[in-house]
């Protein structure tokens, strides 16, 4: 299965993310799985498809132009894919996957989810979505789904398929259930 991962092209300043994302990546390279990401070298992202390559795993990187203008992009890749701009980069993203991992990150990351979630909620990809909520990261957007269901604005099946998982062992049997 093709893992569609979002994450920051920062590091952050929590090292729990450091190794959270390099048990993810590993074990998607060693699970038979594939990686789909971004496609940067820097941070996170870089990190993510580093130990999914060691790991022995396929990683798709999805890079706008002006990304590899800068040279971020990640030139040890099974793959790399140039896009003219974010938003074709963030359809093949969703097109190359089967599953979709929000780690933690910033706006890039919640808005390409936000994308996902929309998909999945409209019913316009069966695919499981999922917010890799490590340390409660993201327990404010759960609050706001629920607040937004509570105000009659969304609903508990328009939100089925979006999940929320606070370690790998979660994600591991969200994807075993969906696959």
């Amino acid at each position: 299965m093709n893992i569609t991962v979002y994450l920051g092209a920062n590091e952050g300043n929590d090292p729990v993310l450091r190794d959270a994302v390099i048990e993810l990546g590993t074990w998607i390279g060693q699970s038979g799985n594939a990686l789909v990401y971004g496609g940067s070298k820097n941070g996170l992202m870089g990190i993510l498809a580093d130990s999914v390559l060691k790991a022995g795993g396929q990683v798709t990187g999805i890079e706008p132009r002006f990304f590899v203008e800068k040279d971020f992009q990640h030139d040890g890749l099974t793959r790399l894919i140039i896009t003219r701009d974010m938003s074709e980069r963030k359809n093949k993203m969703i097109e190359l996957g089967n599953a979709f991992i929000a780690f933690p990150g910033g706006t890039g990351t919640l808005e390409e989810i936000a994308e996902v979630m929309s998909q999945v909620s409209l019913k316009q990809l069966d695919a499981p979505c999922i917010l890799y909520n490590l340390d409660g990261y993201y327990d404010s957007l759960k609050m706001l789904l629920n607040h937004m269901t509570e105000k009659g604005l969304s609903s508990k099946e328009r939100q089925e398929g979006i999940y929320f998982a606070h370690n790998l062992e979660q994600i591991k049997r969200l994807l075993e259930i969906r696959h």
